[in-house]
């Protein structure tokens, strides 16, 4: 069961018991086309080891870790250099969780983990909507010549979900191919992230749902430790407003993306992960 992976640190409150729990926690320390400042394979370790600093009660939710039920698998064993077989690895894992009637919760990592995860979760959950948070559309077809990249991302997980199944919120960066695409093919919506996700939430009800979150989403004022930071970014507090909502939902998946430690010296923006990882557990657990 989940072999290569290896578990040094828990998450908060995580339970001891795979196969009775409804959601599984992993670390896919990914880092291997991060195409401005690295450090994201060492988030996952990072943003459990911060998670301790926190409550397991949640007013914003006003429910507690208590009683959830999520595992914590621990991290993948990634081969440096070999990107190829990284995505497998991950992929794999997730096919493993699915089939188990689980919801995979990756750490990650660069956001290129997305893509193997959703492969195997679209294969599940046919309908598959996708919501998107992000600072970078990541919709290019190349990025530096590579089709498989974190800037390319999001338009490979198009191929694997119907159209305009991409409900993206916080888009402030791209090139304008990106923009021409995501006009043609998805629900993006720039600059802001909480009204325009009020104004589709019903669009989403009753339907599967994966979330990947780039924590690029929020500006550098709240969260500076990641590799791309993009001014003009939303607030932690809006971000946990929409949470609230997550229960209203059929959440089949959640990633959360892009926090890189090396750049994080006040560690606010781990602590910030570790606390969003706290409230989605509550709403999916």
């Amino acid at each position: 069961m989940l072999k290569n992976l290896v578990n040094q640190h828990t998450f908060l409150r995580s339970k001891d018991n795979y196969e009775s729990s409804r959601a599984v926690i992993v670390g896919a320390p990914l880092d291997q086309t991060t195409s401005f400042r690295p450090g994201t394979r060492m988030a996952p370790k990072k943003i459990r080891e911060l998670s301790y600093g926190l409550e397991d009660y949640s007013p914003y939710l006003n429910d507690s870790l208590n009683d959830k039920s999520f595992y914590d698998a621990g991290d993948i064993e990634m081969p440096l250099g070999n990107l190829q077989k990284s995505l497998e690895l991950i992929e794999r894992i997730t096919n493993e969780i699915v089939q188990d009637e689980k919801i995979p919760v990756f750490i990650g990592g660069e956001h290129l983990i997305t893509f193997p995860i959703v492969r195997q979760v679209a294969l599940k959950y046919p309908e598959l909507k996708i919501i998107h948070f992000d600072a970078h559309a990541d919709l290019r077809d190349t990025l530096f010549g590579e089709r498989l990249s974190h800037g390319t991302v999001l338009r490979r997980v198009c191929e694997y979900i119907k159209d305009r199944h991409l409900y993206q919120f916080g888009i402030r960066s791209g090139l304008k191919e990106e923009f021409d695409f995501a006009k043609d093919h998805t629900r993006t919506f720039l600059y802001d992230v909480k009204e325009p996700f009020m104004k589709v939430f019903d669009e989403l009800k009753g339907f599967p749902i994966y979330i990947t979150l780039d924590i690029d989403v929020f500006d550098p004022a709240f969260a500076p430790g990641t590799g791309t930071p993009e001014p003009g970014g939303c607030t932690s507090k809006e971000i946990f407003e929409i949470i609230q909502r997550f229960k209203e939902l059929k959440i089949v998946g959640f990633d959360l993306v892009e926090v890189s430690p090396l750049t994080d010296i006040s560690e606010r923006t781990g602590i910030l992960a570790a606390k969003i990882l706290r409230e989605v557990l509550m709403c999916i657990s």
